[in-house]
């Protein structure tokens, strides 16, 4: 009988270990293009008004991938990079992280949480989005394009999403794949750092502080970007990156008129930081949106039977 019960302890515990999240270190050795900073990684709770209590990381040097992958019965092959907000200071890990890629999960689809380096390293123009995460971002991209057969992933369906900071890292990793922001330093960066497709939720830094028209620094928008959603609410105060709904709108017009397929989704109430939560709040919906949105563009296949 203790063996019996022996054994299906340790069977428990082996299925309690295949759900958790792999993690992998996104460079092999030291991080190109950073400064450093002092201290360690560190993580807190934070009272967000909007929210309630909500995890927070910061002081990254050390940038990695968390990846939550389906079962395999229900593994659609469709993957996405989640980039957390927190305006390039901080990393909104649970809220726009962890909750993300559970719900990513839950439709047979593999969900990466990108930990990009963070804060702002000195010599970042203030005011700008820096330079740091744009290379983690597209180092991500064929991270996972090159791993794709070994997590089940289709190499031709891997998208990002992204919120508020995240949001802007997302679209201006769609549209900045011409040109690697750092030198190759292995047969991973051999591999393209296009995704498939690219989500933006009340997004910041798109928008030109003093002129109606997107930021200069994601001004070109070359042929071959990919299809791209945005979802924003009209009343949003945020203050990072100036992430008001004119982001999204100007990027809409932009990403149109270079011929990318793209939607828009403008809420009248959600204000910011609204995430994949369920509630009574209008941008609860937009993942539905998405959802139909990802299988109008054919980048999301129903699960197997």
């Amino acid at each position: 009988m203790r063996r019996v019960m022996l054994a299906i302890l340790l069977l428990g515990a082996a299925h309690a270990h295949a759900a958790e999240p792999l993690i992998v270190d996104l460079w092999p050795g030291k991080v190109p293009g950073d400064v450093g900073i002092k201290g360690q990684e560190t993580s807190r709770m934070h009272d967000s008004p909007l929210v309630g209590r909500t995890k927070l990381i910061t002081n990254v040097t050390k940038p990695t991938l968390t990846i939550y992958r389906p079962a395999p019965e229900k593994n659609t092959g469709t993957a996405m990079i989640i980039c957390p907000g927190g305006g390039y200071w901080d990393l909104w890990w649970e809220l726009e992280g962890e909750e993300v890629a559970v719900w990513l999960k839950s439709q047979g689809m593999t969900g990466i949480i990108l930990k990009y380096r963070c804060p702002r390293r000195p010599g970042d123009v203030k005011n700008e989005p820096p330079l740091g995460p744009q290379l983690d971002a597209q180092r991500a991209v064929s991270l996972v394009r090159s791993h794709a057969a070994e997590w089940g992933i289709d190499p031709q369906r891997i998208g990002m999403v992204g919120f508020s900071a995240g949001g802007h890292l997302a679209v201006a990793t769609a549209t900045g794949f011409e040109k690697r922001k750092y030198e190759p330093i292995d047969d991973i960066d051999k591999v393209s750092c296009r995704p498939d497709f690219a989500i933006g939720c009340y997004s910041g830094y798109l928008k030109a502080r003093d002129k109606d028209t997107v930021s200069d620094h994601i001004k070109h928008i070359p042929a071959g970007t990919p299809p791209i959603l945005l979802a924003h609410a009209s009343d949003d105060k945020e203050s990072y990156g100036g992430s008001n709904a004119e982001n999204s709108a100007f990027m809409y017009i932009a990403l149109k008129r270079a011929g990318v397929p793209t939607e828009l989704h403008i809420f009248a109430t959600g204000d910011h930081d609204f995430g994949v939560r369920q509630n009574e709040k209008l941008p609860s919906s937009w993942t539905e949106l998405c959802l139909k949105w990802m299988r109008n563009q054919r980048v999301l296949k129903p699960a197997p039977k």
